[in-house]
């Protein structure tokens, strides 16, 4: 009994499934944020309010994350998976519905609970059932999953809605996630290679503390924390810095930025193909680069030339990221569920703790700060990636 190897059916089975899973938990878990305008006039409340009703998910997705891992080392991977994705699917339906603002906040925070069920999870069968010389590649497909689903959801709620309404741009965000949900349910391949285990408190807390005691696991999970704290600060802020003179580009214009998450799809593949020959180090290094290169090329003023810098981050990010995270896989022996719910816990809390910090940069020395703070923070992890290398090859199973 092999595991799955690239260019056998089963392994593009698991990778359609996958990058289906992934493009429904970020479409469903973006799908608000070109909405929160709509929301403050609607409802009648002020923009930071109207921000939480993607915060309080993301929140909420981190904190379950801890906990619907140790689930799925009880349960299964591919029934949590499952039901995730169909349960986050009807709820978004039902948040169409939403008669308040607090109905709304309710939604979004069961959202976040339920859409908990995936990532770690995915990352973690990835690891269990993949063969080590395709998961790289594995890895990326589910990750540019990731990309187009974010890109999408704002897509799709902000277009729908210029025609028709935010509630029937969000009714059809949960349709076409449920018919997805389910074709991930009837294509993934079943576990071959998990071992279920009792759902005991103490074996949880365990679990997460010894993975926190892997100075392996913290770099990976530091890393994390840089990668998508850098990447949300840069999105938080870029709207505001091309609305100003001397562009003075419209809301609609900058929400198209977003297409240049279509980057992301390429190079998490790309880079996760490259990392299987080159090694993980070299190539997180190499994404980190294109990171820094793309932030400072946002500083140079030709519209085009920014545009192109943040595609170039962009690029980066996804690639850097899709490393980092089978790493993660790769890395932990025991309890993967558990590593990677740690690793993405950290990946979330960098977008909030890094994308709020941004804003007094932004505040008090415009986008130069911006882009400086985010270079400070990318520079954090290149020693980072060396601690990683000082790390005896055998205990990292490492390149």
């Amino acid at each position: 009994m092999s595991k799955l190897k690239q260019g056998t059916t089963a392994f593009r089975k698991a990778n359609f499934a996958l990058f289906a899973g992934g493009f429904i938990t970020f479409s469903i878990l973006y799908d608000v944020q070109p909405l929160m305008p709509i929301f403050t006039k609607e409802f009648h409340v002020t923009a930071a309010t109207g921000s939480l009703t993607l915060s309080v998910t993301t929140f909420a997705l981190a904190v379950a994350m801890l906990f619907t891992s140790s689930l799925s080392e009880a349960w299964g991977r591919k029934p949590i998976m499952a039901a995730s994705l169909i349960l986050s699917s009807l709820i978004v339906i039902i948040t169409a519905f939403s008669s308040t603002f607090g109905s709304l906040i309710g939604f979004r925070v069961m959202q976040g609970i339920f859409l908990a069920g995936l990532p770690a999870i995915a990352m973690a069968y990835l690891g269990e059932e993949v063969d080590p010389k395709s998961l790289g590649v594995a890895m990326g497909i589910y990750i540019s999953g990731n990309s187009i689903g974010g890109m999408a959801g704002r897509i799709i709620t902000g277009s729908v809605t210029d025609f028709f309404s935010w509630r029937i741009a969000m009714g059809s965000i949960g349709v076409i996630s449920l018919v997805l949900s389910l074709w991930f349910w009837f294509h993934l391949p079943h576990s071959k290679y998990f071992t279920p285990k009792p759902l005991k408190l103490k074996s949880l807390v365990k679990s997460l503390v010894d993975h926190l005691k892997d100075p392996a696991l913290i770099c990976l999970f530091s890393i994390a924390f840089i990668l998508m704290g850098s990447f949300v600060t840069l999105y938080n802020y870029i709207g505001f810095e091309l609305m100003a003179p001397p562009y003075q580009l419209s809301q609609t214009i900058v929400g198209w930025i977003f297409i240049v998450y279509l980057t992301g799809t390429f190079s998490s593949t790309w880079m996760g193909r490259l990392s299987d020959t080159l090694g993980r180090r070299k190539v997180l290094w190499f994404g980190l680069v294109i990171m820094v290169v793309g932030a400072a090329l946002t500083l140079v003023e030709p519209l085009v030339i920014k545009i192109i810098g943040i595609a170039i981050f962009t690029f980066g990010f996804f690639g850097a990221h899709s490393i980092a995270s089978s790493w993660v896989g790769r890395r932990a022996h025991t309890a993967k569920a558990q590593a990677s719910s740690l690793y993405l816990f950290f990946y979330y809390s960098g977008s909030s703790v890094a994308g709020t910090v941004g804003g007094f940069f932004w505040a008090n020395y415009g986008w130069g700060g911006v882009i400086g703070f985010i270079i400070c923070l990318l520079l954090v992890a290149f020693p980072l990636t060396v601690k990683l290398s000082s790390i005896p090859a055998k205990t990292v199973q490492a390149k």
